[in-house]
């Protein structure tokens, strides 16, 4: 049922003007300069950081405070359990074609395909953002700890009622309900995969109802519409990722960006063929090869043997390749700064929710 109030008391807990959050796409899709916008317009911009070297991630982070002196997030991957690697022979022979018809040497898989994280949670400590958020599970106590420690607001993701509940136990501040719709990689951290599909109209209320901490609806939220709905269903905030991609200051590729233009609801789908983990995309001829001749690693191996053809494709404008993220919600996709998505956004919920209570 919607609270009135949780919208303006979470909003002022952040410290902006509206709980209008850019989700963190990691891979590079969300760089300072967005972020930056988004905060400067009243909303919270997050750092997607999981694969970013600490090194690099405290050079981000002051280039966004170099553009805003306002709230914004730095999200990571929380650390995953150890998975015996797979054979890479099938993988890197279909890569290695791929690979040459970019002009890149043969694909290998690197010794640590991700960062340190301990030393990437130093890295967010020492830029001290707002809020840290997390997916794909629950980091350490101690990591949450630290940075309760230091008045930064911890946010997780879940996808289904149990995980939401398992972050609220770890001691969370507020808790991202990640529905079904929304592009890039799902959060699943608490079983298995389908049992995480729930849809956010499905998710978001259920969520509200079982847990204490302000639940942040995300998926397939695109314009005032939804937000408006996920307000009436509970949420105390939204987080929107495709909504952004096509903004002049994300770093999506124009050729990804064209393809935004002309999708629909049903042009996005599931793959693990990007990283060995599920997530939403736009398939494309890197995903089906791999998807039919079972070609694909476990996480992180996956991601590791993958990266530098994404990177290269995105680099050249090959949509052949590079990891074409995307929601469901991408048929109402606008162009534009986001700046001026930010102020749509919360013009088109206020009359929504005006013509309801009219």
């Amino acid at each position: 049922m919607m609270d009135p109030q949780a919208w303006r008391r979470f909003a002022e807990r952040l410290g902006v003007e509206h709980p209008l959050i850019q989700a963190p796409m990691a891979g590079g899709l969300t760089p300072p300069e967005l972020v930056a916008a988004v905060s400067e317009a009243g909303g919270l911009g997050s750092l997607g950081a999981a694969y970013v070297q600490p090194e690099d991630l405290v050079q981000q982070a002051r280039a966004v405070r170099a553009l805003t002196s306002r709230p914004y997030a730095i999200n990571l991957f929380a650390p995953q359990p150890a998975v015996a690697p797979a054979d890479p022979g099938p993988t890197l022979a279909i890569l290695e074609r791929f690979h040459a018809a970019l002009g890149l040497p043969p694909p290998v898989i690197p010794a640590a395909a991700m960062p340190d994280f301990a030393k990437q949670v130093e890295a967010v400590l020492e830029a001290a953002p707002t809020v840290f958020s997390f997916t794909f599970g629950i980091p350490p106590a101690p990591v949450l700890e630290a940075f309760r420690s230091r008045g930064i607001l911890v946010v997780g993701t879940a996808t289904n009622v149990r995980e939401a509940q398992a972050l609220e136990a770890a001691g969370v501040d507020a808790i991202v309900a990640q529905g079904s719709e929304a592009g890039g990689h799902r959060g699943s951290f608490g079983g298995s995969f389908e049992a995480g599909m729930v849809g956010t109209m499905a998710l978001v209320p259920q969520m509200v109802d079982a847990v204490r901490v302000p639940v942040i609806a995300s998926g397939g939220i695109m314009d005032g519409r939804g937000i408006a709905a996920a307000r009436m269903l509970g949420a105390a905030a939204v987080q929107l990722g495709t909504a952004f991609l096509r903004c002049q200051e994300s770093s999506a590729a124009a050729a990804h960006k064209a393809l935004l233009r002309e999708a629909r609801d049903e042009s996005s789908r599931i793959t693990r063929a990007f990283s060995g983990r599920p997530a939403r995309a736009i398939p494309n001829e890197l995903t089906t090869t791999l998807e039919q001749a079972g070609a694909i690693l476990p996480f992180p191996q996956q991601h590791g043997a993958t990266r530098t053809l994404r990177a290269a494709s995105s680099k050249q404008n090959d949509t052949r390749f590079m990891a074409l993220w995307a929601g469901q919600g991408i048929g109402l996709s606008r162009e534009g700064s986001a700046a001026d998505l930010v102020r749509a956004l919360v013009a088109e919920t206020e009359a929504a929710l005006s013509a309801v209570r009219g």
